[in-house]
């Protein structure tokens, strides 16, 4: 299994799953362990470990293993290897002009028109904006818009931000069965049904009413939300982070109120993932 990712100038690269991660997902017999593995109660003893000061050990392998420059972070000490994971760039360039739509995290995008089912494609596997919020009259309000998943590698920053100035509603969870979100898996599982995930309605000052959510993957058993309903919130302001693991935020944003630059939505159709940044742009306001 390999999928293709460009940045924006239009370097391609083109990344292979492990063997790991085609065992586990790729044969019978590695389904069984993912099975056992992606259990709540599996993912709460892991990041136990990984919140202990002995998950140190594990913070120079990790470093070497994933090319994380950490000149981009803070100088500190770490207590434990989920606080190393969570670490802080020294700064984040965020695009102020308020016309301007900026990603909300590093991570490699593809964008989907919301059809008049509210269906939309994601490698090899349909979903509906109602599938992911658990809420059919709200989705439908979303017809004609776009969804917006942004895939976190395991080495990308696993804090996010807010897109624009607005006020957030209460934050909704939905518990479900932790899994990847790695490529390799869509043609087997239905991951946002499966996955646990959290999101809330963005009403945004430029873009209307965003909904953002926020999806679990294989040993991330904490997404951590730093506000609750009713918070005016600023754009470029950290709005959570991920525990460790590869994660995704997805976006549902309305019919005309953003057009998607042009590179985003022809690597999407193409079937390529787009490296984008936190605070940088990938759209702009909508003028009809």
């Amino acid at each position: 299994m390999e999928y293709k990712v460009k940045d924006r100038k239009e370097n391609l690269s083109v990344v292979k799953e492990s063997k790991s991660v085609r065992f586990f997902y790729g044969t019978a017999l590695g389904r069984c362990f993912v099975y056992v593995f992606s259990r709540p109660i599996f993912s709460r003893f892991v990041g136990w470990v990984l919140s202990t000061r002995f998950s140190c050990v594990f913070i120079k392998g990790f470093i070497k293993k994933n090319n994380v420059d950490l000149s981009l972070y803070k100088d500190v000490s770490y207590n434990s290897f989920n606080d190393f994971f969570v670490r802080e760039k020294k700064v984040i360039d965020v695009l102020c002009d308020e016309d301007i739509f900026v990603s909300p995290c590093d991570g490699r995008l593809m964008c989907y028109e919301i059809d008049k089912n509210s269906k939309f494609f994601i490698k090899n596997s349909y979903y509906s904006t109602s599938d992911l919020i658990m809420d059919k009259v709200t989705s439908k309000k979303y017809n004609g818009g776009y969804a917006l998943v942004f895939r976190l590698a395991k080495e990308d920053y696993h804090r996010y931000l807010y897109i624009d100035d607005g006020v957030k509603s209460g934050n909704v969870y939905i518990p479900g069965v932790l899994n990847t979100v790695r490529p390799i898996v869509y043609s087997k599982y239905n991951i946002f049904k499966m996955n646990s995930r959290e999101y809330t309605i963005l009403y945004t000052k430029n873009f209307g009413d965003v909904i953002e959510i926020e999806v679990g993957a294989t040993l991330v058993g904490k997404i951590r939300n730093k506000h609750g309903r009713d918070y005016q919130f600023k754009k470029g302001e950290e709005k959570g982070y991920f525990m460790f693991g590869g994660s995704t935020i997805v976006l549902l944003v309305k019919k005309d109120m953003v057009k998607i630059d042009q590179d985003i939505l022809k690597n999407s159709k193409d079937g390529v993932e787009t490296l984008v940044s936190a605070g940088s742009r990938i759209g702009k306001k909508s003028l009809k």
